[in-house]
């Protein structure tokens, strides 16, 4: 049991390492306009998400404070062009925890995990300037 959320909380880990590496620079005048584009598009899926987010909770407290405040520092101190990768952790994360939250199983060690993550993210988040 123990194994399945260390491995599950690896590959989150994993996840949100991969997407803070990541940085894109358009390189002419057409990659630049395509960037904007979908700049815009990007704009409206993060408030989709903090909504659909604000009514889907996981039932465990301190899952559900960790993605609340984790959220709110993304969606106020993280700069656009690397919003979207942050939110899509968030969801995933989200996803994931519901899952194992429906487990009775799961469920009781899912609390620990959250902890251990909201820890991970503090100090990768401080960069941004997050307090959580």
């Amino acid at each position: 049991m123990f194994q399945k959320i260390s491995l599950l909380l690896c590959v989150v880990c994993a996840i949100v390492l991969v997407g803070c590496s990541k940085s894109e620079t358009p390189t002419n005048g057409a990659s630049a306009t395509t960037g904007n584009a979908n700049k815009a598009a990007t704009s409206t899926t993060p408030a989709t998400a903090k909504t659909a987010g604000t009514r889907e909770k996981i039932g465990v407290p301190e899952c559900d404070e960790f993605i609340a405040a984790y959220d709110a520092c993304v969606s106020s101190k993280v700069p656009e062009a690397a919003r979207a990768q942050y939110k899509a952790s968030i969801e995933q994360w989200r996803s994931s925890w519901r899952k194992l939250a429906e487990n009775p199983n799961t469920k009781a060690t899912l609390a620990a995990a959250c902890k251990q993550s909201a820890e991970s993210a503090r100090a990768s988040m401080k960069s941004y300037g997050c307090t959580f």
